[in-house]
This record gives structure tokens, sequence and C-alpha cells, in this order.
């Protein structure tokens, strides 16, 4: 596995977030995080980047990171496509890509970037506060794509997007993951069976289930028990129980 996370442990305020995550990221294709809302699926995101304090095990590729600063833990191999997008309001796009250049990490990444993105070029001056939701989320995913990485970790990156923009950032990340593997936050069970080979169910801070995607979306009563996802094939649900927490 290219990155394994045992016993993850998260407390913040007084406060047990996390009880004890175990999740697997595979060295291809897409792993997906799920969860009720309140799960901790946020929390395990920000546990694995040490942006929050955290105890437990999280090694990539082989080496333990746990006891690492963010910028050392990303600077190893990790983009980052927050849930909240994490754009710089008043900086230009083009400005906003090139503070994701990571030094040391071999030439940016821009003619992809570009390919997947042609609307990023064409607004490369204007500032990415007036750009819609989904231009912003194209501009968080981009970023993740400039610098050589190992893992890219994506948190709820179709939340609140439009149908056909929705289309457009599944077909990037199914691009995207052909290159790099990625572990995808995700509310939309339609885009998790179309992306994910694997699946981490959290509960109560706690891993509830791990094994094939297509297998949980498949069974109804799992889905349901664990995923709250009402009636009908889970496949054709975006369940609003399964959003990330704040």
């Amino acid at each position: 596995m290219l990155l394994a996370v045992r016993d993850l442990r998260v407390l913040i305020g007084g406060r047990h977030i996390l009880h004890g995550v175990d999740l697997d990221v595979a060295r291809h294709g897409v792993t997906a995080l799920l969860g009720r809302n309140g799960a901790g699926k946020t929390t395990t995101v920000r546990g694995i980047l040490g942006l929050v304090p955290r105890a437990g095990s999280v090694r990539l590729d082989g080496e333990e990171t746990v006891a690492l600063p963010t910028h050392a833990v990303v600077g190893r191999g990790i983009g980052y496509a927050p849930e909240d997008r994490g754009i710089f309001a008043g900086l230009t796009v083009a400005e906003n890509l090139r503070l994701a250049e990571r030094r040391g990490a071999g030439e940016p990444a821009y003619a992809l970037v570009h390919e997947l993105f042609p609307e990023l070029k064409q607004r490369a001056r204007q500032l990415a506060g007036t750009l819609s939701g989904g231009q912003q989320q194209m501009v968080a995913i981009g970023r993740t794509l400039l610098n050589t990485n190992r893992l890219v970790i994506a948190d709820e990156p179709t939340k609140g997007l439009a149908p056909r923009v929705v289309t457009e950032v599944t077909q990037v990340l199914e691009r995207a993951a052909e290159a790099v593997p990625v572990l995808l936050v995700e509310q939309n069970l339609a885009v998790v069976r179309r992306l994910a080979g694997r699946c981490v169910v959290l509960a109560d801070g706690r891993t509830a289930h791990h094994g094939p995607a297509e297998a949980l979306l498949g069974d109804a009563e799992a889905a349901r028990r664990l995923l709250g996802v009402g009636h009908g094939p889970a496949a054709h649900a975006s369940s609003p129980t399964a959003e990330a927490e704040s």
C-alpha cells in the first residue's frame, strides 16, 4: 500500500474526534473515504496531513510521517484539494496556481493542468474570487496536479456543483487517477461507483468497513446501514447523510 494509516486518533479541544482509524490507499486508482455526516472523514484527511494534533501511525510509502509538520508531509508528495477549495480570492487564477509550485518537485505541469482545464488558461488573469464554484474547484484540483505527487487527496470535490460540472470534475479525477493514486472523500455515490476501486467507511470516528466499493454500493442493506442511503440502488443516490463534516 502507498498510504497505511493505523490507529489514527485526534483530540481537539478536549473532545475525541477520531478514536482509532485504519485505512489503506493502494498505489493505483481511487480509494473512497465514506461515512455519515460527522463520521470523521475530513478530520481523518486533516490528521493524515498533520493539520490537527494526531497520534497513531501514518506511513507514506513505508515512511512514518505522524511526527512531521504539514509542510514536510506535503513535501513528500501529497497534493491536497480541501473541501472549502482553499483558494485565495484576491489573487488571480495564475497566481493561485503559482503559489502551489513546490521547490524540488521538478518542472510544474502547467501543460497538463491547462489541457484538463482549458478554462483556467483563458481566465489566468481573472481574480479567483470572481470564479464560479465549479471554476474554483478546477483551480483547487489543478494545484494538486502541478507537482509530481505520489498521492492526491480530494475532499468533496463535487459538493455543491451543477450536474454538468460534476461530470467534468469526475472525468478529470478519473484521468488524474491514471497517473497518481487518489484518496477521495465524496458524498455523490454515483461518482464513487464510477471512480473508486476500494472504499473505507467511517462511523463515529472509527473504521466501520473496508473493501471493494462496488460490493458495498451493490449491497442495499450494507449501504443503508453504513451510509444511511434510503430505498433504491445506492449507485443512483447522492446521500445527504454522507456529507463531510465541517
